[in-house]
């Protein structure tokens, strides 16, 4: 079987906040070493598919940066095979972005079709899992299916989430509704997708023709080919997850900790491949504590570390103390500092003294109430916090903040901070 796979990378996260405001959700770092792109990278190698193309659109310099030439994932090769980049392009009858994910695959349809392959796998690269994905092509092939959609099973109040199928007693899909209200089903989508690359071709023609469209794979192409088409569906029963909210994000990477977590990422049959750059090894200095923690290399603790995930090259100096948190990479926490249930993106300063994630205020954010929940506090990259700081609950200090936009040395729980003395509270 002759396979082409595609990793859509594309659109921005808004439910990530500030995270996902300079780079594709796909480059969010996860689990200290890794990106979230990489476990889709991973199974995809691990599965024995060496032909794959990745088509960012938002922000897609970090991370074109992380794939380089594929050499990580074992993917720097010969054509055919090998690590592609399809960016969007501009010529008579397209713009230089993609418009949907059906569009997406529409404007390479010229490169699909002459990468001459039976079917195509397309994946979303911001989901966390694991899955061999040869099973899934032989039943497809098996079947005669012209396309197999891989599907979790969701909790009701979780439909709106998903496209969510209806299938009868020998799998075969004969429903699809794209995040409904409400749905009597509880088959989701995945975003795993198989396609007889020849049908693909065929019905996303016919979809750049409808002015109606929105061009998206799962509001357009797949209740079409429902209506027309074989389709099937093929349940996974791992772990699996779209960490595409602050909430999710950081329990997926707490829930690793555990002594037994459902994402196995020290499997060494299915290793998760990543760029990992040269950073010495981990510095447990006098005074060092680290209990159910995840601490990458270059990481150099004085301090206490709990129930935290530490990416490449954090510093907890003497006295501080990180808790329940996520700290991404080069940040530097002071001396006698506290950090509690906190995300601190890369290249930020938190000064000595410091508290952050302080006191019982569980008041909503002013700017994003529905998005910054659960307690959370985030702080964006290149932030410099003063010493002495306090910073309450469901908090927001936006990239790039210095002291001299702080409104003070009390930031009060539900409180978003802006560059340039611009802040709402």
């Amino acid at each position: 079987m002759n396979v082409q796979t595609l990793i859509l990378a594309g659109g921005r996260e808004r439910r990530l906040s500030i995270l996902a405001a300079q780079r594709a959700k796909p480059a969010l770092p996860f689990a200290g070493k890794y990106r979230i792109i990489d476990f889709a990278l991973s199974n995809c190698v691990n599965s024995g598919l060496r032909r794959v193309a990745v088509l960012p659109d938002y922000r897609p310099q970090p991370l074109i940066d992380h794939l380089g030439l594929g050499g990580p994932w074992d993917l720097d090769r010969r054509r055919p095979n090998g690590l592609f980049i399809w960016q969007p392009f501009r010529d008579e009858f397209s713009e230089d972005k993609y418009r949907g994910t059906a569009g997406a695959l529409y404007q390479n349809r010229h490169r699909l079709s002459e990468s001459n392959s039976d079917v195509t796998l397309v994946l979303s690269g911001d989901q966390v899992y694991t899955w061999d994905y040869r099973p899934l092509l032989d039943l497809h092939q098996q079947r005669g299916a012209d396309l197999t959609i891989g599907v979790v099973d969701v909790q009701p109040d979780e439909t709106y989430r998903f496209g969510m199928v209806t299938t009868d007693e020998d799998q075969r899909v004969v429903a699809f509704h794209e995040k409904p209200r409400q749905s009597e089903s509880t088959i989701g989508s995945m975003g795993v997708y198989v396609f007889n690359t020849a049908k693909l071709l065929r019905r996303l023609e016919e979809d750049a023709r409808d002015p109606a469209s929105s061009h998206e794979i799962g509001l357009n192409l797949i209740p079409r080919m429902v209506q027309q088409d074989n389709v099937y569906a093929e349940r996974f029963t791992g772990y699996w997850q779209d960490v595409g909210s602050l909430p999710v994000y950081w329990r997926a990477q707490l829930d690793l900790l555990e002594e037994e977590s459902a994402l196995n990422i020290s499997n060494p049959r299915w290793v998760i491949h990543t760029r990992s750059e040269d950073r010495p090894p981990v510095k447990l200095l006098p005074g060092a504590q680290v209990q159910r923690s995840l601490i990458s290399n270059g990481c150099v603790i004085h301090g206490q570390v709990i129930n935290s995930v530490l990416s490449p090259g954090v510093r907890v100096e003497p006295g501080a103390v990180v808790r329940d948190s996520i700290i991404m990479l080069d940040t530097v926490i002071g001396a006698n500092a506290v950090v509690d249930r906190c995300i601190i993106d890369e290249n930020t300063r938190v000064g000595e003294g410091a508290q952050l994630g302080s006191g019982d205020d569980m008041r909503p954010n002013i700017t994003e109430p529905g998005h910054i929940t659960d307690g959370l506090t985030v702080i964006g990259h290149h932030v410099e916090l003063p010493a002495g700081i306090v910073v309450g609950r469901h908090c927001r200090i936006d990239p790039e903040v210095t002291a001299t936009d702080l409104p003070g040395q009390e930031i009060p729980s539900g409180t978003t901070v802006m560059r340039a003395l611009s802040f709402a509270v």
